[in-house]
């Protein structure tokens, strides 16, 4: 359901796993608008710097260290927002976590709490903030992924976490669209993202893992959730191949299986020895305070594709004027295909109609 959202600098945001990657680029990019937020992560020592940091450039922030896993939690989350703001507008759910390795080499105990974090995290979040939510109207925003659309091997738990993720999310927009509800919920599906994702994960490979090209800055995935805070959108891709990926597993998806047969595992895993396996992210807090992670290539800084969705008017001049050149240079192969035999001499017939 459209609706008019605030301004993010009249907003109240809250944002789980706000200490590193794409929370992290989220907080500053919001507070650089001047929205209050609500910062939530496991790591207080790093949620203290970072808030720290927003409140001394002129913004204001506070924090909360809370586990998404917990519903008690996420409820003290909501009653420190409201206690010192009020309440809030928009609610971001991007905590999440990763698993690599082959599903019948994971442990069911690592896979149960994958799902703790990037499903019941979501969930937790979810409820809690739309009961807040359907009284003063805002934002709801999840974080999917690529593979909501998607699996793909040696990250098969994560995939499985995003599907759950984004048939909760769907199914959550519809029943309070039905009700009329004033809230707007927005699924964000990023392509490989350049942040702390794969130093966290938990790895039960031979080799150091990596995500699949093209990589892209996270400050992306940020425009993203901010255009999703001020606009009521359905869902966002984050990237061209998230775009390409989803449509793909739609229209060609055994295609798509034998792609992925072919390539993905070697896109997908590094050159490098294997670190020890309990150094991650999954059941406790590792490095944080950090956006990128280096996650395996150079990280792309635009996405034209997001940009046309986050800038509709700018992209769509510029886009217009490039089918335009195109669609020119298009014709003018045409003519000289068609002013040229297939021996090479001139057809005289258009020679009066085409300069050379």
């Amino acid at each position: 359901m459209a609706m008019q959202l605030k301004k993010l600098s009249e907003q109240v945001i809250v944002i789980t796993g706000a200490s590193s990657g794409i929370g992290l680029a989220t907080a500053r990019k919001a507070a650089r608008q001047r929205a209050k937020l609500v910062l939530v992560a496991r790591n207080e020592n790093a949620l203290k710097q970072i808030s720290d940091d927003i409140n001394m450039q002129g913004a204001e922030a506070i924090y909360v260290a809370a586990d998404v896993a917990n519903e008690a939690d996420m409820q003290r989350v909501a009653s420190m927002a409201i206690e010192r703001f009020g309440g809030f507008d928009t609610w971001m759910n991007v905590a999440g976590v990763s698993i690599f390795g082959k599903n019948e080499e994971v442990s069911m105990d690592d896979m149960r709490r994958l799902f703790d974090i990037n499903f019941w995290g979501v969930v937790n979040g979810s409820l809690i903030a739309v009961k807040h939510l359907k009284t003063r109207g805002g934002a709801l925003i999840n974080m999917g992924s690529e593979t909501s659309d998607r699996a793909v091997p040696l990250q098969g738990i994560y995939s499985a976490s995003k599907h759950a993720v984004k048939g909760f999310t769907d199914s959550l927009r519809v029943e309070l669209e039905e009700e009329g509800a004033p809230v707007s919920v927005t699924l964000i599906k990023p392509a490989s993202i350049d942040t702390m994702l794969v130093t966290h994960a938990k790895n039960y490979l031979e080799v150091e893992p990596k995500l699949p090209p093209p990589i892209y800055a996270p400050e992306i995935a940020a425009d993203a959730l901010l255009y999703a805070a001020e606009h009521s959108v359905r869902d966002m891709y984050v990237g061209s191949r998230a775009r390409l990926m989803g449509a793909s597993a739609h229209y060609i998806p055994r295609l798509l299986d034998k792609g992925m047969q072919r390539f993905m595992y070697k896109l997908m895993k590094s050159d490098k020895q294997a670190e020890h396996r309990e150094n991650n992210n999954l059941y406790t807090h590792k490095t944080d305070l950090l956006e990128r992670g280096g996650v395996g290539g150079t990280a792309r800084e635009t996405s034209v594709y997001t940009s046309a969705v986050t800038h509709p008017r700018t992209t769509g001049a510029v886009m217009l004027g490039s089918g335009l050149a195109l669609m020119a240079l298009w014709q003018m192969k045409k003519r000289r295909q068609h002013t040229s035999g297939t021996s090479g001499t001139l057809n005289t017939s258009s020679y009066g109609r085409t300069r050379w």
